[in-house]
């Protein structure tokens, strides 16, 4: 099975904010196996992808929290006694994620039972993959041990086919040849998180491989700001609208035209720092929590 339009490594390099050196030959091999071969189900696949991984290039969850930032995201984990105390794991992935992400501690469990789980199958790949039970069912869909698929996940082609596996897990091709991106997204993430980035790589990326875009999802002009961010999620660069206009004009950006460029992200970064939040550009629920508190 092959393509059915031409898919070059230029229109890649257009699409993603990674070099497409990286990831061409592998999505070429890997996408028809899945039967992700029309300029459709391309352009979803690969602008939900990107907005998952900030354009090809996070591999690998983030997991570097300052203290402050533990009590912010995973609250119900840090604080007052029986809960840990935050600034023994400040800056420490790796006992955090053996703390946050096992199930002895947790109420959704993620088959984390063996000492070490949590940062063994962290977050990584296209579709940041977690848990034990998830890397296991991946894993035997590749004939690969849990421990196998978990360095696999953390190679390109890993990567790629960890999200081609959740993706034909979810029936999503049929999703992506109605062209409809807010049933994509709320069936990848179970509502409408991170609606307005998705909607603006997917117009994007149909556009380079040489179809039409779409317009749905846009946000309601009577909706209040929280609302817009509630339902918008994450905010990086290239996002566009409602929710990052009222974040630039929560770090003083003038004019506040609702377009997430590299002057923002640097605003973003800066402010993150000054935070004491990881400073990486990207706008999430624990930037928000703090900015419009």
């Amino acid at each position: 099975m092959s393509f059915d339009f031409e898919f070059t490594k230029d229109q890649l390099n257009e699409i993603i904010e990674d070099d497409a050196d990286n990831w061409y030959d592998a999505l070429c091999e890997l996408l028809p196996k899945y039967g992700i071969t029309t300029e459709r189900r391309v352009a979803h696949f690969l602008s939900q992808c990107a907005h998952e991984s900030g354009g090809f290039r996070r591999l690998e969850e983030n997991l570097n929290y300052s203290a402050k930032a533990l009590r912010a995201v995973f609250g119900r984990y840090f604080g007052d006694s029986p809960k840990r105390d935050a600034d023994e794991y400040h800056r420490k992935p790796e006992l955090i994620a053996n703390y946050v992400y096992m199930d002895e501690f947790r109420k959704y469990k993620m088959g984390n039972t063996q000492d070490g789980d949590g940062w063994l199958f962290r977050g990584r790949g296209l579709k940041q993959l977690t848990g034990r039970e998830n890397y296991t069912r991946f894993g035997k869909s590749v004939d690969m041990t849990a421990e196998e698929a978990a360095d696999y996940v953390a190679t390109p082609a890993g990567a790629i086919e960890s999200a081609c596996w959740f993706w034909n897990a979810n029936k999503l091709n049929k999703i992506a040849d109605t062209d409809d991106v807010k049933k994509m997204t709320k069936k990848i993430n179970g509502g409408a998180i991170g609606l307005d980035d998705r909607l603006f790589r997917y117009n994007h990326a149909i556009k380079i491989l040489g179809g039409d875009g779409v317009s749905v999802g846009a946000v309601e002009d009577d909706e209040d700001i929280m609302d817009v961010l509630d339902d918008i999620g994450v905010l990086r660069k290239g996002s566009r609208g409602d929710g990052v206009e009222a974040m630039q004009t929560a770090l003083g950006i003038s004019p506040a035209d609702g377009i997430f460029g590299r002057g923002t992200e640097k605003a973003l970064m800066d402010w993150q720092r000054d935070n004491d939040l990881v400073p990486d550009g990207v706008a999430g629920p624990a930037t928000f929590e703090i900015m419009f508190s």
